[in-house]
């Protein structure tokens, strides 16, 4: 596959890992915070104004999965071995400075889904162990 095709779906691929790595959070970790912070009417009022919650609350297994699968192959794309930028300069630079933005946003994403993670498997079972 051509280097330059690769580098101009990494970008999108960025995106769309920080969408599905955003969508751990508003799906699990934001309904659940809430509730622990004593919000459950604002929690009704979300699931009621944007019904799509409770879906993806009820398959969070799959969403947790699709968007893991997505930041390691956005991952392997930004890391893999021989990856190089154009020769020509302009093209060069801008390539250079996609990278960087390729990978804010890729860390980003992997901070993310660690955080929807963490609240939405680890948080309640930690809190019930602590309570023992």
């Amino acid at each position: 596959m051509n280097d330059d095709l690769v580098l101009n779906h990494t970008g999108g691929l960025a995106w769309l890992t920080l969408f599905a790595s955003g969508g751990t959070l508003i799906c699990c970790a934001l309904p659940a915070t809430l509730v622990t912070l004593g919000l459950g009417a604002t929690v009704a009022a979300f699931t009621s104004s944007f019904p799509l919650l409770i879906t993806l609350s009820e398959h969070k297994v799959w969403v947790f999965v699709l968007s893991g699968a997505l930041l390691l192959l956005s991952g392997w794309l930004l890391y893999r071995a021989g990856r190089r930028c154009p020769v020509d300069p302009a093209l060069g630079a801008l390539c250079a400075r996609s990278l960087v933005w390729n990978r804010r946003l890729y860390w980003l994403s992997v901070f993310l889904w660690l955080i929807g993670f963490s609240v939405a498997y680890l948080a309640l079972p930690l809190r019930i162990w602590l309570e023992n």
